[in-house]
Formats: C-alpha cells, sequence, structure tokens
C-alpha cells in the first residue's frame, strides 16, 4: 500500500504542535482493534466466556477491550448480531467515561449518528432516564436506528435536523462529539491527508462554535456538557471551548482524571491566545497511548 503523502503545510503546523515524526509513525500504524460491551445485554464474565478470542483491558473503560489477536470477520460474529459488543476505536469511548451518565438523566447526543457513543451512553444509564440522539444525516440515521436496536437502547428517541436549531431543553447531561476534520484518525482515512486544508479547519470551527453554543444554552444549571472531536487542529478544539469560555461566565472546564497518557493543551495558535481555561481540555495525540487521537473537554453550568 502506498505511503499518503504529508502536505508541506501540513508538516509544518503539526511540526509546531507536536513531535511529527512520531506523530506520523503513529498515524500510519494499524491499530490494535478494540471492542465494548454492551452490558444492556450482557455481562462481562459471560461475554468473556462466550468468545472464542482474546482480550486485553483498555485502562481507561472497563467494558472496553483491545483484541489481543488477529480476528477476521469480527462483525460477523453471532455475538455482534445478538448486540453483546459495539467495534469501537479505544479513544473513542473516552467521551462517555467523561461524561459519566446516571439512570434518570435527561441527555442529549448532538451528533449521534452511527451510534457508538449512543448505545455506550444507553449503557450506562441501564436504559433508565430518556435519551434525544440527533443528526443531521439522513443517510446515516439507518445506521444509527439500527445500532439502538441491535444494542437494545429503549430509553432513546432519534432526531435529525441541524443541531444549531435546537431548542427549548433544560439537559442535565450533553454530548457534542462535533464534526471535524479527523486528523486523529489517518491510520484508518489516510483520505484525509489528500482533503485536509487550513479552510476547511475554519469553515468546521464556525460550525462547532454554534454547535456549543446551542448545547450549552440547552444544558441545565449544574448541568454537564463534554465537547469532543477526533481532529488535533486547535481551532476546532482549545479554539472552540476558548469561544465558549469567552461568551459564557457560567461555563467551567471541569479537570478530567482517567488512566491514560495524554499531551498538553494548546494555550495559543498562530497568533491566538486562548482562554486559560483550557489548560484543562484534554489531548490525546496517537503516539500517547497507540490509539487515533481525539480531543475531550468537560464543561459544567455554574448553578
Amino acid at each position: 500500500m502506498k505511503t499518503p503523502e504529508f502536505k508541506e503545510k501540513f508538516i509544518k503546523r503539526y511540526s509546531e504542535l507536536t513531535d511529527f515524526e512520531k506523530f506520523k509513525e503513529y498515524s500510519l500504524k494499524e491499530q490494535t482493534k478494540s471492542l465494548r460491551v454492551n452490558t444492556l445485554k450482557v455481562s462481562i464474565p459471560e461475554f468473556k466466556k462466550r468468545i472464542d478470542f482474546k482480550l486485553k483491558q483498555i485502562p481507561w473503560c472497563k467494558e472496553g477491550f483491545f483484541i489481543d489477536e488477529q480476528v477476521f470477520g469480527i462483525g460477523n460474529k453471532p455475538e455482534h448480531g445478538l448486540g453483546y459488543f459495539y467495534v469501537q476505536e479505544a479513544s473513542s469511548m473516552i467521551p462517555i467515561e467523561v461524561l459519566n451518565t446516571k439512570p434518570g438523566d435527561f441527555v442529549l447526543d448532538m451528533a449521534a449518528a452511527p451510534g457508538s457513543k449512543t448505545t455506550q451512553i444507553g449503557a450506562k444509564m441501564k436504559n433508565e432516564g430518556f435519551i434525544i440522539a440527533n443528526d443531521t444525516d439522513y443517510t446515516r440515521m439507518s445506521s444509527l436506528n439500527s445500532n439502538l436496536q441491535r444494542c437494545g437502547v429503549k430509553n432513546c428517541i432519534t432526531t435529525l435536523m441541524q443541531g444549531r436549531f435546537i431548542s427549548g431543553f433544560e439537559f442535565d447531561k450533553i454530548l457534542v462529539d462535533a464534526p471535524c476534520s479527523g486528523t486523529g484518525t489517518l491510520s484508518k482515512s489516510p483520505r484525509t491527508l489528500q482533503t485536509w486544508n487550513p479552510f476547511s479547519i475554519k469553515r468546521l470551527a464556525g460550525i462547532q462554535k454554534q454547535l456549543i453554543k446551542t448545547a450549552f444554552e440547552n444544558l441545565k444549571k449544574g448541568g454537564e456538557l463534554v465537547y469532543s472531536t477526533c481532529t488535533l487542529e486547535p481551532e476546532e478544539d482549545e479554539g472552540v471551548i476558548s469561544y465558549l469560555l469567552d461568551n459564557f461566565s457560567d461555563a467551567k472546564v471541569v479537570k478530567v482524571n482517567l488512566d491514560l497518557k495524554h499531551g498538553s493543551p494548546i494555550i495559543s495558535f498562530n497568533g491566538k491566545e486562548y482562554n486559560s481555561g483550557v489548560k484543562k481540555c484534554l489531548r490525546i495525540w496517537p503516539q500517547d497511548n497507540g490509539t487515533d487521537g481525539f480531543f475531550i473537554t468537560k464543561i459544567k453550568k455554574d448553578l
């Protein structure tokens, strides 16, 4: 397979953000596949008894496991069809661990399709409480509905609309897993390198700011919001959190403590100084844990 080409502008930008050679090495590596046991349908001990392949615990998610051997056709296993597990990238499990939904919560998943995180939310809530799972893409809604049904999530309705138009609610918890440029997922999406350009980053950051603003306005006092992306672009990450903090005095970043390695948040970039609150953001590079890169921030709305 031909090695993807990194554009000069990309190399220059990422050399300012991290150890580029390490980032490149881990971004092009084939990653260890992982899954999350769906405890709505099966306990972890029962699941381990059923399967014929080895698992290794993911440190930051008790239901999450690396598949510790070469397994072909994991999605064709009977246990997958029964909804006993969800094939989910290990760092993709972090936002819901941080959001920490509980049974009885009223929850919004603002950009939900295809449903990996929505089904994780449902399992955390034990089907008690209520979830609104929204997306803007009609073609992806069938995957979302199919995954919710397969995984036995019963306390959820799906909606099809632009997230920025959601209004009139007071949610306990909100997930904004925002559409992004995806530079943390190059190992499985090398085409991102061909389509990457600074103009699309600026456009996406504008959408992300609209989404996080709308989400915060629909969060009840004392409620919590998690903003996450699978990109490593400061404008889409710390820049969006800085925008929220600058515009809402009752928005506070909550420090996240999980058993994982992570990089330092970007405090300033391209001449832009970000709000000091971004120091508590979680920035995960591919080289930190051998996973996709991810950005996660937990926000609380002051009483």
